[in-house]
């Protein structure tokens, strides 16, 4: 494929247009983008990669950019991203990734969709019960955004298969709903050099940290959780109501995407975020680590 080429189709197809603040912009469509794939023989994310580089924006990236720039944007499709657990905070999660363009998605999870995820997962309906998490998962993907990689795993993520999973990704993202396989994750992230975003919720509540692989920051909080071998804590004790995980996959996001992307504002090392959806606080939390 002769990318000189492509850029020429590109700057063809590029349309001159103005944004909402009345500032022009050449941008592309997704029509054209669909095209231009099936001419070259290329994925979607290429095309959109390659236009960007040209400073031509996908439409559909467009009231994104005003946050993030070009090379922002470019960070995010060039970037790949695991996220562990496709229910309540995965879903959600997953489903803001794929729309801000996120280039490869990993989704692991080893679950079928049950009456009572009807309350809160984005991805549960009542004709996607009995339906695996991670199929249902790749079908949403990819209506939202077609020119995205996506590869799922249905299993669980074990500390025995991370590296298989997790190559080639740049941050790993926990929606998962117990310690213990939190600890693990955690464990095998920093084995493998990745960072990773922890999100847990109970009730009104949730958290959310990002964790570099040097400064561990779960097993500071929760020392002998994992050696007990307890599964069920205050999560399942507390339920889940259908508000709370849209609001933390909403900050878990939002960490990805600073950090991916160089935007400044990421959580600091050692530090966990605390939002209290009942009070209307937040309050970020010292653990050392």
């Amino acid at each position: 494929m002769n990318s000189e080429k492509l850029t020429e189709a590109v700057l063809e197809l590029a349309v001159e247009k103005v944004d909402p603040a009345g500032e022009k912009y050449f941008s592309i469509s997704l029509s054209a983008v669909g095209e231009l794939a099936r001419n070259y023989g290329v994925t979607g994310r290429h095309v959109e990669i390659t236009a960007l580089q040209s400073e031509v924006i996908p439409e559909r990236y467009q009231r994104s950019i005003g946050s993030l720039g070009i090379n922002g944007q470019l960070k995010l499709l060039n970037s790949a991203v695991g996220v562990v657990g496709a229910g309540g905070l995965g879903g959600f999660v997953l489903e803001l990734l794929a729309r801000m363009g996120v280039g490869r998605l990993v989704v692991i999870d080893g679950d079928y969709f049950s009456e009572s995820n009807l309350n809160r997962q984005l991805l549960s309906t009542e004709l996607t019960l009995g339906s695996s998490k991670t199929g249902e998962a790749a079908k949403r993907i990819s209506g939202i955004n077609s020119s995205l990689e996506v590869e799922t795993f249905q299993c669980r993520g074990e500390r025995s298969n991370m590296a298989g999973i997790f190559s080639g990704c740049h941050l790993v993202i926990d929606c998962l709903d117990n310690l213990p396989s939190r600890l693990d994750l955690e464990e095998g992230c920093a084995e493998l050099n990745i960072p990773m975003i922890h999100g847990a919720i109970a009730g009104f509540i949730g958290q959310v940290a990002v964790i570099r692989p040097d400064r561990p920051l779960l097993s500071t909080i929760y020392g002998q959780i994992k050696a007990s071998g307890a599964r069920h804590g205050v999560e399942l004790q507390l339920g889940n109501p259908a508000f709370t995980p849209a609001m933390l996959a909403s900050f878990q996001c939002s960490e990805a995407v600073k950090y991916l992307a160089g935007v400044e504002g990421v959580l600091p090392a050692g530090s966990l975020l605390i939002i209290d959806m009942q009070s209307g606080s937040t309050y970020q939390v010292d653990v050392g680590g």
